[in-house]
C-alpha cells in the first residue's frame, strides 16, 4: 500500500507539537499587518499569536488572504514527485476560497500524476474544528487506514463537527460585517455577548445571546449538552484569542459536567486567520455531535 500524506491548511489552528505528533503537512495561509505580509506557520515562527492580539487590541488592522492555486500546487508537487499520495482537507469553503484553490490544484495534478491518489476535502470547518476533524482523520491513517476509507469518513463525518464559539468585542465583527453597528454599540453598552456556530454550508451563524461573559462561556458548554454524542468518551478542542484563563474555564467545565479527564481537553490559541476577523477574547469549543 502506498505510503499517503495527510495536508491541511493553517486555518485548522493545530499546535505545532500535533502536527509534529500526527505526521501532518500545514500549508501556511497569509496574513498582512501594516504592509507586511505574514506567514502563519504552526510554529508562528514569523509572529507569536500574543503579538498579533496586541496590535488587535492596539487598533491595529490586520487582513487575511485566501490561498492561491499556486501555493497549493507548489505544497503539492513535491509529496507527488517523492512517491506519495496526498489528502487534503481543507478550510471551509463558507468562508474562504481556500478549498476551491485546493480542487483546482488537485484536478491539475491529477493530470500530470495519474499513477498518484490524489483527493481533497472540503471540511465546512474552520479553526480547531477543522483541526479537530484532521486530528481523527491522522489518527486513521494512524491505525491502518486507506487514504480512501479516511477521505471517504471525513466527507461522512464532517457535519458532525460541532462548532460553539463567543466573543468579548462586538467590534471586531461589526468590521467584518457580521453584524450592524448599531447592534455593536447597544450590545457593548448591555455587556450582550452573541452565541455562534459554524452551519452545515461552512457559514459562521449568530444563534443566540447571551448577557455577559460568564454567561456566554457556559452557554457553549450548555450547546455540548444538547448534542454531543457519548461525550465522556471524546477527545475535545477549545480554542481562544489570547484568553486562556477563560478556555480553563470552558475546559473545567466540559470536564466537570461530563467527566472527561482535563488530558483529553486540547486548548490552543486561534490563529490570525480566524483571530483578526473574530477578536481578542474568541472562546470556541469543538466536540462531535448528533447536528451541529
Amino acid at each position: 500500500m502506498s505510503e499517503y500524506v495527510i495536508l491541511t491548511d493553517s486555518s485548522a489552528d493545530l499546535t505545532d507539537a500535533l502536527v509534529k505528533e500526527l505526521e501532518l503537512e500545514v500549508l501556511p495561509l497569509t496574513f498582512t499587518m501594516e504592509g507586511k505580509n505574514y506567514h502563519d506557520y504552526p510554529d508562528r515562527r514569523e509572529m507569536p499569536v500574543k503579538d498579533l492580539y496586541a496590535a488587535l487590541r492596539g487598533g491595529k488592522l490586520v487582513t487575511t488572504s485566501a490561498v492561491n492555486v499556486s501555493e497549493y500546487t507548489e505544497m503539492l508537487e513535491p509529496l507527488l514527485q517523492a512517491g506519495k499520495d496526498v489528502l487534503v482537507l481543507a478550510f471551509s469553503s463558507g468562508l474562504s476560497t481556500t478549498y476551491n484553490s485546493s480542487r483546482l490544484a488537485v484536478e491539475e495534478l491529477r493530470e500530470k500524476y495519474p499513477e498518484r491518489k490524489l483527493y481533497t476535502v472540503d471540511t465546512l470547518c474552520a479553526s480547531l474544528g477543522q483541526g479537530l476533524l484532521v486530528w481523527y482523520a491522522a489518527r486513521m491513517r494512524q491505525a491502518g487506514k486507506t487514504i480512501e476509507e479516511v477521505r471517504d469518513w471525513t466527507e461522512a463525518n464532517k457535519l458532525n463537527l460541532c462548532h460553539w464559539f463567543t466573543v468579548d468585542d462586538l467590534h471586531f465583527l461589526k468590521r467584518g460585517g457580521r453584524i450592524s453597528a448599531a447592534t455593536a454599540v447597544v450590545g457593548t453598552m448591555l455587556q450582550i455577548k452573541p452565541v455562534l456556530h459554524v452551519d452545515n454550508e461552512g457559514h459562521l451563524i449568530n444563534m443566540a445571546k447571551a448577557r455577559g461573559r460568564k454567561a456566554s462561556l457556559t452557554a457553549l458548554v450548555d450547546h455540548m449538552a444538547e448534542t454531543a454524542i457519548d461525550p465522556e468518551h471524546q477527545t475535545i478542542f477549545i480554542s481562544h484569542g489570547d484568553c486562556i484563563e477563560d478556555a480553563e474555564f470552558v475546559a473545567g467545565e466540559v470536564s466537570r459536567r461530563f467527566g472527561i479527564p482535563r488530558e483529553k481537553i486540547i486548548l490552543n490559541e486561534v490563529g490570525p486567520v480566524i483571530g483578526a476577523h473574530s477578536g481578542p477574547g474568541t472562546l470556541a469549543l469543538f466536540f462531535v455531535g448528533k447536528e451541529r
